[in-house]
């Protein structure tokens, strides 16, 4: 299923956004853009990814931003040999005496300097980095779940249209042994008028025979057996997704059977209508987990 979230947070001298995208896939796949030096928090992704989810392609990325920590310095000993050069000047004919603010201001007196992160900013860092994933995660499965109820009533809608196809399907076949038994007695008498010495017997067991080639009723059950055993597992609440996708190949199946032991063009049509519902749920059964 498809979703997407976006987790923000902040720590110390250090901001933060993850950001996931979900897109349909038959099994898990995590896909990770992690800035260097944070790849230690893999480990913790790929085992809490899967706590939640059983299918789909997780793109994940962290947007990671520290904050510089300056402070400003005198360089002692640059100072240093500026007073001396100064104190050297001292007196010389047309000099001033310096001041504070023009003695700072040479180059190199005043100096910016990085702080250094002490170890425990960083820790707590990590433990906040990992909170707002674990929140990331969590709204991702939201956002996969509310598709999940969309898509579960659009199952349910193919699946009841299936059921009418199918209650049509068994009501043509209900009454097709009379007419296939009046067309099949009509090309024997015309066989018997131009092969007089056929045996009624031989007749007998090739008219059983092709009554049994045309029954459709074990078909019938076991597409009514399919759509239970779907509604059933969309009653679950489970992962259901492979389960699903295993059933819509046993309808094709037996709707590919109906259609070849059809005879006549009304059961055809009926059995073309199901294979082209099977394949419309076959292609939403792709988004479920």
């Amino acid at each position: 299923m498809t979703g997407f979230a976006r987790q923000e947070g902040r720590s110390g001298a250090f901001d933060w956004a993850w950001e996931m995208r979900s897109v349909n896939g038959r099994g898990l796949d995590i896909r990770l853009r992690l800035p260097n030096g944070l790849e230690d928090l893999e480990g913790h992704i790929r085992a809490a990814a899967p706590l939640r989810f059983n299918r789909g392609n997780i793109q994940v990325s962290l947007q990671f931003d520290q904050r510089a920590q300056q402070e400003l310095r005198v360089n002692q000993d640059v100072l240093a040999q500026v007073l001396r050069e100064l104190a050297a000047l001292r007196g010389t004919p047309g000099t001033a005496d310096a001041t504070l603010d023009g003695v700072l201001a040479l180059r190199g007196v005043l100096e910016l300097q990085e702080q250094e992160i002490p170890e425990s900013d960083i820790e707590v860092r990590d433990i906040a980095l990992r909170s707002t994933f674990d929140q990331a995660l969590a709204a991702l499965d939201t956002a996969r779940r509310d598709e999940g109820a969309r898509i579960d009533a659009t199952l349910r809608g193919h699946l009841d249209l299936i059921s009418q196809l199918v209650a049509r399907a068994e009501a043509i076949a209900a009454a097709r042994p009379d007419s296939v038994r009046d067309r099949l007695r009509l090309q024997i008498d015309e066989l018997l008028a131009d092969r007089p010495g056929l045996p009624e017997e031989r007749l007998a067991q090739e008219l059983a025979l092709l009554m049994v080639k045309s029954d459709v009723s074990e078909e019938i059950q076991r597409l009514r057996a399919h759509v239970e055993s779907a509604n059933d597992s969309l009653n679950s609440g489970e992962a259901v997704g492979r389960r699903l996708d295993f059933l819509c190949q046993e309808f094709n199946r037996e709707a590919n059977t109906l259609c070849s032991k059809a005879s006549d063009v009304t059961l055809t049509a009926v059995g073309l209508d199901l294979k082209v519902e099977v394949d419309r749920l076959r292609e939403q059964v792709q988004n479920v987990e």
